[in-house]
């Protein structure tokens, strides 16, 4: 089986965009102030992809055991925001103090920058995925074989097909086809394999589906949802975050003359771009806004997108499950899947899924996934003291939730023993507690062990 270098152009140009959210680039440098870890937060759920860990690191499986199986459900990967109306904003409040020769140096110099990513993401199609975002999923797909590479070569001998899954959203499928590419590039072999993308909006869509009807009105209608999401929102802090974004850029006669309202959502709209400019990386490479929001204001503004991510598709409320147990068909598909294989009625060698991040947020609450175990109490709103919630962790652009599916060869005419192994943004993760893995401190579980513990009601 031939395989490409373990990095190809396309997937070093990827880690060095979407590294600059984690290790110092200009841009990182210019919005975090030079901490990692802090500066991937500031991007909340549009921080570009970056693995979690190195394979070198993972557990090898038990003694006798080989992949036979595989198979994700992935997000779509960076793409363009999905309207000009932050950059509107932004620019018509700059015109307007432009016409009164109120901007700061600094001030003058956000124009051009918004404008360049405007004209990016309307090149590009609002909404449509980045060139980083295909980078991201070819860069996924190539590592996928790369740790996987018996399994890959059984499927190629076996002609075993892969399916390939989305939600029907152009990025969604833009995705797909970028990973395939991949797949494609690192063994040409797979190419005839694999099969074209199928929509399937009741698994990948499922949160616009009729079915999750509850949900959609939990969203517009609920008043602990909305008395929330107020109280946040009302904190003074933002008002002062907001009002240090725009003493930066304007004098003060004009700013005096914004309301705290105007002034907020000057701010918000900012962030807004700023948290978009990575992903249009390779499109606008001069479009970032990392010198214009300081790292404290960037990060609170980053903390007001989280809460709500949070509330609307995460963990949200202590005792309620509105926002993730429609994940269930999901989690479902994947155990299903696997116990085909398992059971030999299912001749596929992978199964691809593409999605949206309200899905990959409400299935990685379900599954109890790390960062998304703890909802909000009562009385005690999501706060980054108070909960572990990120969405640069828990769903950044291209997040993915990959099963791997092991078999033995028993003697004597015993049937075959299946263990899972799951990476959650390639990342060795344990199930749930309430899941026993083979030995204590592996990341191996029996597939029945899985269907035991990963039932939900």
């Amino acid at each position: 089986m031939k395989r490409t270098a373990p990095l190809s152009a396309a997937l070093a140009v990827s880690l060095a965009v979407g590294g600059l959210c984690t290790t110092g680039t200009a841009s990182a440098r210019g919005s975090a102030g030079g901490a990692p870890h802090a500066g991937r937060d500031l991007y909340g759920t549009k921080a570009p992809y970056v693995p979690q860990e190195k394979p070198s690191r993972y557990q090898k499986p038990p003694k006798g055991f080989s992949p036979v199986f595989t198979e994700n459900v992935a997000r779509h990967g960076s793409r363009a925001m999905s309207d000009s109306q932050d950059g509107d904003a932004v620019l018509a409040v700059l015109r307007k103090a432009r016409q009164q020769d109120a901007l700061t140096r600094l001030g003058s110099e956000l124009g051009p920058r918004v404008q360049s990513l405007l004209d990016a993401a309307s090149a590009l199609g609002y909404g449509g995925l980045s060139g980083l975002g295909a980078q991201e999923h070819r860069g996924t797909a190539l590592r996928m074989e790369q740790r996987l590479p018996s399994l890959f070569e059984k499927i190629t001998a076996e002609h075993e097909p892969i399916v390939v899954e989305t939600s029907g959203v152009a990025r969604a499928v833009a995705s797909a086809n970028a990973f395939t590419g991949g797949l494609s590039a690192g063994d040409p072999a797979l190419t005839g394999l694999i099969k074209d993308p199928v929509t399937d909006k009741d698994l990948l869509y499922f949160h616009k589906q009729p079915q999750n009807a509850d949900y959609q009105a939990y969203l517009t209608n609920d008043p602990d949802l909305a008395a929330v999401l107020a109280r946040i929102r009302a904190d003074p802090r933002t008002a002062e975050a907001a009002h240090r974004v725009v003493a930066r850029l304007f004098h003060d006669d004009f700013t005096a003359t914004l309301p705290a309202t105007e002034q907020v959502a000057f701010a918000r709209s900012l962030y807004q771009l700023f948290s978009a400019a990575p992903g249009l990386g390779v499109e606008a490479p001069d479009g970032g806004l990392g010198r214009f929001l300081a790292p404290r204001d960037a990060q609170w503004f980053a903390y007001l997108d989280d809460a709500e991510e949070f509330y609307r598709k995460g963990p949200a409320f202590s005792g309620r499950t509105i926002t993730y147990r429609m994940a269930g068909v999901l989690l479902d598909d994947l155990l299903a899947q696997a116990a085909a294989k398992a059971d030999g009625t299912s001749g596929k060698g992978a199964v691809l899924r593409f999605t949206h991040a309200e899905e990959i947020e409400p299935l990685a609450a379900l599954m109890g996934l790390p960062g998304s175990t703890r909802p909000a109490g009562p009385g005690e709103p999501y706060s980054y003291r108070n909960n572990p919630w990120r969405g640069a962790y828990v769903a950044p652009m291209a997040a993915n939730i990959q099963w791997d599916l092991f078999a033995n060869k028993p003697s004597g005419g015993k049937p075959a023993t299946y263990l899972v192994r799951m990476l959650y943004n390639e990342k060795e993760t344990a199930f749930k507690p309430s899941c026993e893995p083979v030995a204590k401190g592996s990341h191996f579980y029996g597939l029945d062990e899985l269907k035991r513990c990963l039932a939900h009601g």
